[in-house]
């Protein structure tokens, strides 16, 4: 059985390594694994998503509608936005950083108010985590993606040392040590 990630967030945030580390730890495991990104408009702080599909035969790296086991988010309005791609039972794991998209810092829009407690009320599963908040306790606020890897690691059946061996085949040297800190903050929060 084929199980689907979306990991969605700014630009610049690192969820491409993010979805890089998963498709490592999970290639080691033995399974199939399909990795494709989507940029959008990233290099101007617009949305980018990453599918991470993995099973016994992947045939296909794109997630559809109603398909994601798993939403990882960087931003809380950006888990919002692609509600509509979590499958009934799925997880998200989110955020809670808001980033004004475009129109908010235009003025057109205010950002969207009590969004947890919305989808949430839609009987969604979603677990957030300051996860900014903790990268910098972490050392840097680019260690929010080892954050939510570090909660996300909670939903699998996987042991820590597994998790370990991605981020230093990940990793440069001179971060892992702030990206290991960053890990164990999320997945003890």
């Amino acid at each position: 059985m084929t199980k689907n990630m979306m990991i969605v967030g700014v630009g610049g945030q690192g969820s491409l390594l993010a979805s890089k580390l998963l498709g490592y730890l999970l290639m080691g495991r033995g399974f199939d694994v399909k990795v494709s990104e989507v940029h959008g408009m990233s290099q101007r702080g617009g949305s980018v998503v990453t599918y991470v599909r993995w099973g016994e035969k992947v045939y296909s790296p794109i997630v559809d509608k109603g398909e994601a086991d798993f939403i990882v988010s960087f931003e809380l309005l950006e888990a919002a936005r692609y509600l509509e791609y979590l499958r009934p039972d799925g997880q998200i794991v989110t955020s809670t950083q808001q980033i004004d998209p475009m129109p908010v810092v235009t003025g057109a829009a205010d950002y969207p108010r009590d969004l947890t407690e919305k989808m949430r009320a839609l009987g969604v599963r979603v677990d957030t985590l300051d996860a900014l908040g903790l990268a910098e306790e972490a050392g840097s606020p680019k260690a929010a993606n080892l954050v939510l890897l570090g909660r996300l690691s909670r939903y699998f059946d996987f042991d820590e040392s597994v998790w370990e061996e991605a981020m230093e085949a990940c990793i440069p040297p001179r971060f892992r040590e702030m990206n290991r800190k960053a890990f164990a903050l999320g997945r003890n929060a």
